[in-house]
């Protein structure tokens, strides 16, 4: 059986115990050029220190405009104070290019369970 490749993803420090207790089960991923599917497993990186933090596996994906987020869409994602802050972060990650109608994907995953 072929393995798949574990694709790496980067999250800002202030984000690791968050999803490390499991409050943070969804990231939001701007212009993917890793084509994150579900079933892709993931090896989650502090993006300020450069260590491997966690291993994860995606187990769905959707797709929508940037501009058309939802309440519903923020379950198991961080919030921000309005859509304005919202933009402005994604900006500082993905420079100028970011806006309204860019797509984000939005990605749940979940934390392999220690076995006892």
């Amino acid at each position: 059986m072929a393995r798949r490749n574990i694709k790496t993803l980067k999250f800002a420090h202030n984000l690791v115990e968050k999803i490390l207790c499991g409050t943070k089960t969804v990231t939001w991923r701007l212009f993917d050029d890793k084509n994150l599917t579900a079933g892709d497993r993931l090896e989650f990186v502090d993006s300020d220190t450069g260590k491997k933090f966690a291993e994860a596996e995606i187990i769905k994906v959707r797709e929508k405009k940037l501009g058309e987020v939802e309440e519903n869409d923020f379950e198991g994602h961080e919030r921000y104070e309005d859509n304005n802050e919202m933009l402005r972060t994604y900006k500082r990650y993905y420079g100028e290019r970011a806006d309204w109608n860019t797509v984000v994907k939005i990605i749940e995953f979940k934390l392999p369970r220690a076995e006892e």
